[in-house]
């Protein structure tokens, strides 16, 4: 079967919910036995998503191979269970790049190099290539590649994307390529409106675009009369035009989808074949199965779960938007309702006290009424302070506390200023002159170039020999060997696998255990001061394969302390959570042996 295309491009307004519906289409080719892959496609002129703010973009997410892209990518993984490489984030900053090197090199043997064709070939050829590789356990060649086009159809920077896009679609031929446009249907005064749709599919039209699926966002799901005259005026049947309208999670919208009978329509447009193996139909039934289980039983969670996020960027969710993620497929493990307080950590400083007080007691009150407190990752002195205040609270208190990256460095200074007598503890990131630096830079990293100079990608981490207390390592020991929750019995690939698909096997009592994790850091705990914070009761129970760079800190006598350098969020999936966050969330709900029980049985969607 030639390889399938499913592009999804936006109009009207941005983050209109595109990721989110890609990754939605791909669970339903899944469903139906399809290996799917996933590209997306931003038109900035950065080389990647490494050095974007975060209140601006989002979340940087990271994969395996340490590509630095855009947190749509995280989406694809968690929902359709593949590994991604950089290559699948096309931006127009690197296909420029990635031409003018090729012309340097004289490459276009003396021809002007342009727009047409130059470039717009090379994004058909990369699309093409990247389609090819394998991002799933079977090792196969995908069926269907998901492109995702960023921002909204007649933007200027997206006209090279677009028409590459266009040409690709000529050259695979209109049996291989589905186009699906989301558009936004407004509410005024209780009136769905249909013109800003209308406008969108004039707009796509006009750069030699033909939607076959129109996907309308809207706040309520759209009535009858709506969905006529939206197929009327695009020129579609009104089976074509797909409400997505507002729901209680996003893990709601592939249900929502299947159910307007969108498969058949992905079956007639791509002329999907039945030859299809026939263990993967019935894996993707399971999966599909196990999917629709899992969210039943979040709408019927009664009980809720509190956990206080105390970062830097709290004005905008996205910025932490696997961390969100992650919390929430353990707190659906769990059958608990998911509440985060977005607490922002130069709150719960002094300064603020003086300035705003009713800021500070709204943060000290978030803070004490949390059932867990997290520490995500962050760069940058601005709130750390308060981040050090949330850890010693958490500590003192015995809250459970769960700390990413810099939350972990975090824990190191609060511990060794309070426990360990060193009142003049810090990180040479914020002051580099101090005498007790607990975190440094890492001699490896360069100080001079920011993009891409990081300790970045996956990277081992090896339980020590003193850490057969630790609760985390009883997960991980405990761990089913299943694949996304269906155990690997039920798997035609014999896919065994961890959350990225990675062979593993459950570990044999004695056997050290090693684990896999994304990094995204430059800065690390000062192996100088390990020994005296052991001494006081702080274990580093996780270091890497030379045993110099500390990875994994936990508390002995604390109902959950656990600190990871790495990033287990960008590995959590929906049916298979991180287990620091399963671990994390089940101690705040206070049901941590329960799910314990159930890993170390093979339960995983049953609690």
């Amino acid at each position: 079967m030639a390889t399938k295309y499913v592009l999804v491009s936006g109009g009207v307004i941005s983050g209109i919910g595109k990721g989110v519906i890609a990754s939605s289409l791909g669970v339903l080719l899944k469903s139906i036995g399809l290996k799917v892959t996933a590209i997306k496609i931003d038109p900035y002129l950065n080389r990647d998503a490494g050095l974007l703010g975060p209140l601006e973009h989002g979340e940087c997410f990271v994969l395996d191979d340490g590509g630095e892209v855009d947190l749509d990518l995280g989406n694809y993984e968690r929902y359709l269970n593949i590994t991604l490489t950089g290559d699948n984030n096309i931006t127009l900053g690197k296909m420029f790049q990635h031409v003018l090197d090729r012309e340097r090199k004289g490459e276009y043997l003396g021809k002007t190099v342009q727009i047409v064709p130059h470039l717009t070939d090379f994004i058909q050829d990369w699309i093409e290539r990247v389609a090819q590789i394998p991002v799933d356990s079977t090792r196969e060649r995908p069926d269907v590649c998901i492109i995702e086009l960023g921002g909204t159809v007649g933007d200027i920077e997206s006209a090279p994307l677009i028409e590459a896009l266009r040409c690709l679609r000529r050259r695979v031929g209109e049996k291989n390529f589905l186009h699906c446009h989301v558009s936004l249907v407004p509410v005024i005064n209780t009136e769905q409106k249909t013109k800003p749709t209308q406008a969108a599919i004039r707009d796509v039209r006009s750069v030699g675009l033909s939607p076959d699926i129109i996907a309308c966002r809207c706040s309520e799901p759209l009535k009858q009369p709506t969905t006529d005259k939206i197929a009327m005026y695009c020129q579609v049947e009104p089976a074509q035009v797909i409400a997505v309208h507002d729901v209680p999670s996003t893990y709601h919208v592939p249900l929502l989808l299947e159910s307007q009978g969108l498969i058949p329509i992905l079956k007639n447009v791509l002329h999907l074949n039945n030859h299809v193996d026939a263990s993967l139909v019935e894996y993707g039934a399971q999966t599909w199965k196990i999917w629709k289980n899992l969210t039943a039983t979040q709408d019927r969670a009664f009980d809720t779960v509190k956990i206080c996020l105390v970062g830097k960027y709290t004005a905008l969710q996205d910025a932490y938007l696997s961390v969100r993620k992650s919390l929430e497929h353990a707190s659906m493990r769990c059958a608990r309702k998911l509440e985060i307080t977005w607490l922002n950590s130069s709150d719960l400083e002094p300064e603020t006290e003086a300035n705003s007080p009713a800021a500070y007691h709204k943060a000290w009150g978030s803070l004490c009424t949390a059932s867990g407190i997290l520490v995500p990752g962050g760069f940058g002195t601005r709130g750390m302070e308060g981040m050090v205040i949330a850890a010693k609270w958490a500590r003192e208190k015995k809250v459970p506390y769960l700390g990413i990256c810099l939350g972990m460095q975090i824990a190191v200074i609060e511990f060794c200023r309070h426990i360990c007598g060193i009142p003049g503890a810090q990180s040479e990131e914020w002051l580099t002159d101090t005498e007790d630096k607990v975190i440094i830079y890492m001699p490896e990293v360069s100080k001079t170039t920011q993009g891409a100079s990081q300790r970045l990608g996956l990277k081992n981490t090896h339980f020590q020999d003193n850490s057969n207390f630790s609760k985390l390592r009883q997960l991980h020991e405990k761990e089913a060997p299943s694949t996304n929750g269906i155990p690997a019995a039920s798997d035609p690939n014999n896919t065994t696998a961890t959350a990225d698909g990675e062979p593993t096997a459950k570990p044999s009592p004695g056997q050290p255990i090693i684990i896999s994790e994304r990094h995204r850091h430059r800065y690390e705990v000062n192996p100088a001061y390990v020994e005296k914070m052991a001494s006081h009761g702080l274990d580093f129970i996780g270091k890497d394969e030379t045993g110099e760079r500390m990875e994994i800190l936990e508390l002995r006598d604390h109902p959950w302390f656990v600190g990871v350098q790495y990033h287990p969020e960008y590995l959590s999936r929906v049916l298979r959570p991180s287990l620091p966050y399963l671990g994390f969330v089940a101690a705040a709900a206070g049901c941590l042996d329960e799910i314990m029980g159930a890993e170390k049985r093979g339960i995983v969607n049953s609690i």
